[in-house]
């Protein structure tokens, strides 16, 4: 038995859904399509699929055979890119995951620009908040923000944002504009952002001569999801700290007004990690370069100032006197689970 083959019309069949549209686009015959899943199916000593006149189903065997015969399959079409002028052309399934905030504000709108490059790949994109362990769900690479500890993983610092603290002005004519990040703590509403993790609410630190102030606010919202975060903000129930890259429009637009302009926040980095693997991938590579060049570009991320310029400066003057920027040599450092 060619086990390679039968590998790869098992992998057909499961995908097509039928053995003869399998066959079709295998350019074989459906009865070698047939013997060949019939002599895996022995070999390996157990029921890959279930057939019925209609339609075929994968066992729970067949599902996990699946799985690892797509990720061989996979590095060996890999392989031969390496080894060929396929290598300037990338193809194959690429599995990551993403943010939802910065998937539906930067990352989606961006990717018709991606498919022009690389037409050959097939992306399959997690949009959410939660932990994903890349080795156990073989995900390729993910985006995220905030700082990396797990030190089994390779991150790449691709960007960086702040958190602005704003409020709609129907908020702000109802409860007047507040002078000092302390009045948040009793005299506001603020909306709170729960961890989608392990739930627990965030604070952020502010600073300006010297002062710092770490606050949470009195909320009578908190939900865990950044984008219904700001939908609450712009309907007036509260005070909101967002993110740079999710609130600039709206602050153009004057849907929101930004407050307490001259105070700073931490600046968050933002990095795509993946697992250390000895040779990178090319389509891992070019989607990891293709990110980067996204996120400098970007107006979103780069906050080109639809935000007011004493913020801006206010900023500016922060990164210069806080922030050492990472060499290139740097920018890759080995980080464990995001």
């Amino acid at each position: 038995m060619d086990k390679f083959s039968a590998m790869q019309a098992f992998v057909r069949v499961v995908e097509a859904g039928t053995f003869t549209k399998a066959a079709d686009s295998m350019h074989l015959p459906k009865a070698t399509v047939t013997r060949l899943i019939q002599d895996l199916e022995k070999e390996l000593d157990t029921k890959l699929l279930n057939r019925t006149t209609r339609k075929v189903t994968v066992t729970v065997d067949g599902a996990s055979y699946y799985e690892q015969a797509c990720r061989l399959l996979d590095e060996v079409h890999e392989l031969e890119a390496s080894m060929s002028r396929a290598k300037a052309s990338p193809r194959g399934k690429l599995k990551v995951d993403v943010p939802s905030s910065l998937g539906l504000a930067v990352i989606i709108p961006a990717l018709p620009d991606f498919y022009a490059r690389y037409p050959d790949i097939q992306l399959q994109l997690g949009v959410s908040d939660r932990p994903v362990d890349l080795l156990v769900e073989n995900v390729d690479c993910v985006v995220r923000g905030g700082d990396i500890t797990d030190q089994s993983l390779v991150a790449r610092r691709v960007a960086e944002f702040y958190i602005v603290t704003c409020a709609s002005p129907a908020y702000l004519k109802r409860h007047g504009v507040p002078q000092h990040p302390r009045e948040l703590e009793n005299a506001h509403h603020t909306i709170g952002f729960m961890s989608p993790r392990n739930g627990k609410l965030f604070s952020i630190k502010m600073q300006k001569d010297g002062e710092v102030v770490e606050v949470g606010g009195h909320h009578q919202l908190a939900v865990n999801d950044s984008r219904a975060a700001v939908v609450a903000g712009l309907s007036g129930l509260g005070v909101l700290f967002a993110p740079t890259f999710l609130v600039q429009n709206d602050i153009s637009s004057g849907a929101l007004e930004p407050l307490f302009t001259s105070w700073c926040t931490e600046v968050k980095p933002v990095y795509i990690v993946y697992p250390p693997n000895r040779h990178l991938s090319n389509k891992v590579r070019v989607f990891v370069d293709w990110i980067a060049e996204l996120f400098a570009q970007h107006d979103l991320m780069n906050r080109k100032s639809s935000l007011p310029p004493e913020m801006c400066s206010a900023w500016t003057a922060d990164r210069e006197s806080s922030v050492v920027m990472p060499t290139n040599a740097q920018r890759e450092q080995t980080a464990e689970t995001v």
